[in-house]
């Protein structure tokens, strides 16, 4: 029992507890929850879960140019950043204050 002035233990640990509930059930929505970036105008896509695994990749035919391969490249790391992006707001979006503790928790797919 806590006494005057004192935090009570037990309420402490229970709103902890329910944190991280909230947390693990935010996770496991961000795990199947998709995302999409692109890069030149749609010409390069990527969808990866908000978590950041990639899971898809198209490349409009128009851009593959044998003699041009770096701006290919060029797209592709644009919108895999572009989706990073995705991610990452979709994360603040979920988790708000809770995302910012987690990512500095090194937990998966996070921060």
């Amino acid at each position: 029992m806590a006494g005057p002035g004192q935090p009570d233990m037990q309420m402490i640990l229970q709103q902890a507890q329910k944190m991280q509930r909230r947390l693990a059930a935010a996770q496991d929505e961000l795990a199947t929850a998709t995302v999409t970036g692109q890069a030149g105008n749609g010409l390069v896509t990527v969808t990866t879960t908000a978590a950041g695994e990639v899971t898809g990749l198209t490349v409009d035919p128009k851009v593959v140019d044998p003699s041009d391969v770096e701006t290919l490249q060029d797209l592709v790391l644009g919108a895999l950043a572009d989706a990073a992006r995705a991610a990452k707001e979709l994360q603040t979006q979920k988790l708000g204050p809770l995302g910012e503790l987690a990512g500095g928790l090194g937990l998966p797919g996070l921060g």
